[in-house]
């Protein structure tokens, strides 16, 4: 693939880094060919710094690390297109884009990124995949205490009870004609149908494989 690349003068192409579940674009950085075959090798970001002129491995002192899913090169291939998981903010701002700006200068999410915590992005459908790893993690580890742990400890039963029960609830939401309340319900709904997924050993890519097939 390197050999497919063509980098400028300098030696160096631009880089795309987009997040593989929700498709949000991370942020724009430059790679040379030694930088994208470590990319390549380690399966972590590795890129070209013009400013300091070395090699430097996004997330290597904030932890903020990127896991390649994916790369591609534009049809000129002069430019790169590299999907990933993106652990923590991608932005040195604290942001989870470089790119939280409109044209007007307006900030359009704020900086969520605290060091104390666990940094969380702002809301999109990439949740849901957050989500299912949390439940899926708890059904291994079994914590005390936790909820959905002792879901799994009921077993199926309890857990198609607990759907059945939150899907009523939608109903009586969406019938009572109050948006938060179906936007509450429907939470806690989806939630408990992840928890039987994660129990049924059933994928989010096999229900998006699914519904892509119906299209």
């Amino acid at each position: 693939m390197i050999e497919q690349v063509k980098f400028d003068e300098k030696g160096l192409v631009p880089a795309i880094i987009q997040d593989s579940r929700s498709g949000r674009v991370l942020m724009m950085a430059y790679m040379n060919a030694e930088s994208l075959e470590k990319t390549i090798e380690s399966g972590k970001t590795w890129f070209y710094s013009r400013s300091r002129r070395q090699l430097w491995m996004k997330g290597e002192t904030s932890g903020h690390v990127q896991q390649v899913k994916e790369i591609f090169y534009d049809c000129d291939q002069d430019c790169l297109l590299i999907q990933v998981e993106q652990s923590g903010a991608a932005c040195h701002t604290g942001h989870y884009s470089c790119f939280f700006r409109n044209a007007a200068g307006e900030e359009t999410e704020p900086a969520m990124f605290d060091p104390q915590q666990v940094y969380s992005p702002r809301a999109s459908a990439a949740i849901l995949y957050e989500l299912y790893d949390v439940i899926t993690d708890r059904r291994q580890k079994m914590p005390a205490g936790s909820y959905t742990s002792y879901l799994f400890e009921k077993g199926l039963d309890k857990i198609l009870k607990k759907v059945g029960e939150e899907n009523a609830e939608v109903i009586i939401a969406a019938k009572n004609r109050s948006k938060e309340e179906l936007v509450y319900e429907s939470a806690d709904l989806l939630y408990h149908l992840l928890v039987l997924l994660v129990e049924q050993d059933v994928s989010l890519e096999d229900i998006f494989t699914e519904l892509k097939s119906r299209r």
